[in-house]
């Protein structure tokens, strides 16, 4: 990567790591992903049930196996081979679990979550259930404010999240968001997470990198 680009990219993420810590949430700071899997593992070291949001970032770390060999219980409800009722009862288990990991859509400079989900499951146990959360983002989900936030997840991130889960909105024609109201609609509820939950203890892993959608 170009120094220039580096920098201007670790500027950011220190900027909204500072914006984080004043909002109450905790804030590390990583070059690469492969920085981030040490932190992942030893925030589960002693949790015996982990949850696994939906997310391509944390795909992308690849701990699951190494959580396993670990003893760990694992709650990922997007593996193949699972019936409907096995994915919804993974999600709900997933509100109870010890530590919940999973990413955001977008993240403010000003230190604000944003996210879209369709069922809820993921924006439900980042705000409270899992007495811990530890999100990873990549410097491309830095947004400057809520507005380019938002527009960042409707025209970045919904269009492939959404094919990739098997549902065709117009927005998997289109190419951008048309705000539908498409039965196969995957943008269903919008949070915004301003400062930290009064129960939950979230970490946000913030990579020099991009990662997921």
């Amino acid at each position: 990567m170009d120094e220039s680009l580096r920098w201007h990219r670790q500027l950011l993420l220190e900027k909204t790591a500072a914006a984080l810590h004043d909002n109450g949430f905790s804030a590390a700071l990583f070059a690469n992903r492969q920085e981030v899997r040490p932190f992942l593992i030893e925030a589960a070291k002693d949790a015996s049930v982990v949850g696994f949001g939906g997310s391509m970032t944390l795909a992308q770390m690849g701990i699951a196996g190494e959580l396993k060999r670990a003893g760990k219980t694992l709650l990922i409800h997007g593996r193949s081979g699972l019936d409907p009722a096995e994915r919804f009862a993974l999600m709900r288990r997933q509100l109870s679990c010890d530590v919940f990991f999973s990413s955001t859509n977008a993240l403010t400079i000003k230190g604000q979550l944003v996210n879209i989900d369709g069922t809820g499951n993921r924006v439900g146990a980042m705000a409270f259930g899992p007495p811990k959360v530890v999100l990873i983002v990549g410097v491309n989900k830095i947004a400057h404010d809520l507005d380019s936030a938002l527009r960042r997840i409707k025209e970045v991130v919904v269009p492939p999240n959404a094919h990739r889960m098997g549902y065709a909105p117009p927005c998997t024609k289109t190419g951008f968001c048309v705000d539908c109201n498409s039965p196969e609609r995957v943008c269903r509820i919008t949070t915004i997470i301003e400062r930290q939950p009064r129960d939950t203890q979230i970490t946000v892993c913030l990579v020099n990198e991009n990662l997921g959608y």
